[in-house]
């Protein structure tokens, strides 16, 4: 990059510098920041940061490399973050904490979507890493109101109605389902833990139990039912987990059947305890 740079600076004007070097686009409508960012060189990032720090003025700084998305609506930053690579988005984060307003943090980089509806704790969440989860989790607490983090972290959902939450346990990842289960107790009411982790659905009206069921895990299973005896009651227990039906009208006993679950012993075990003999008859058998 080093010997580039100095071609360039020989043979082109600072606007062409600008505009064809460090600004110019491939067809994903990505600059070399947002490649850079894709394949995790934060060497070469630097590079780029300190060549727009002598072209570019800080405006340009702010509107062209931080906030600039490619066609997924994602900037380098969220490119970074879906990639899950840390060492950058740290670096990113410094820098942007150096030419943005506290406001310009919050809206820019911790809650703007992409195409699919998801901000960076979504992102996180699909890359499944608990130190870039820990990470984010720990910038929004310094840059939002609790209610930002409540609705637009917690409660959020993305293009097919699932929150982070929902999505890690898509992911089968325990350790960062209860990390994201310890902060939630924090910020949410019991309500809301109920309606919008527990019961809340999918695109195709999937719970998260539902979802642990089919990926037969049974750690998780039994952490998610244990979860639920907290926080549901008994009717509720019955009604939406063991009776609940996706848009298939399956239950999970349904699909623990379907995908051939060997722990059905266990799944039969909390059913024979929490319903009748004729519920067990009519809605299991």
């Amino acid at each position: 990059m080093h010997k580039i740079r100095e071609y360039a600076e020989e043979k082109l004007k600072t606007e062409e510098i600008k505009n064809e070097i460090l600004l110019r686009t491939d067809l994903r409508g990505r600059t070399a920041w947002h490649i850079a960012a894709n394949t995790g060189k934060i060497d070469v990032m630097q590079k780029i940061w300190e060549w727009a720090e002598e072209i570019l003025t800080t405006e340009d700084i702010k509107n062209e490399i931080l906030f600039r998305t490619d066609f997924e609506r994602r900037t380098a930053w969220q490119i970074a973050v879906s990639q899950g690579k840390l060492d950058i988005m740290q670096k990113v984060w410094e820098w942007a904490t150096e030419k943005l307003t506290t406001k310009e943090i919050k809206n820019e980089m911790l809650l703007r979507t992409d195409r699919g509806g998801r901000n960076v704790w979504h992102l996180a969440a699909f890359h499944s890493k608990l130190d870039i989860i820990q990470n984010i989790w720990e910038w929004a607490t310094e840059k939002l109101t609790t209610e930002d983090i409540k609705n637009e972290m917690l409660l959020r959902t993305d293009c097919v109605g699932r929150t982070a939450w929902l999505v890690v346990v898509c992911q089968g990842k325990l350790d960062i389902m209860q990390k994201i289960w310890e902060w939630a107790t924090e910020k949410l009411t019991t309500e809301e833990i109920k309606n919008e982790m527990l019961l809340s659905t999918d695109g195709v009206g999937r719970t998260a139990w539902h979802i642990v069921v089919s990926q037969g895990k049974l750690d998780i299973m039994q952490k998610i039912w244990e979860w639920a005896t907290e926080k549901l009651t008994t009717e509720e227990m019955k009604n939406e987990m063991l009776l609940c039906t996706d848009q298939g009208r399956r239950t999970a006993w349904h699909l623990a059947v379907s995908h051939r679950i060997l722990d059905m012993q266990k799944i039969w075990e909390w059913a024979t305890e929490k319903l009748t003999r004729e519920e067990i008859k009519n809605e299991l058998l």
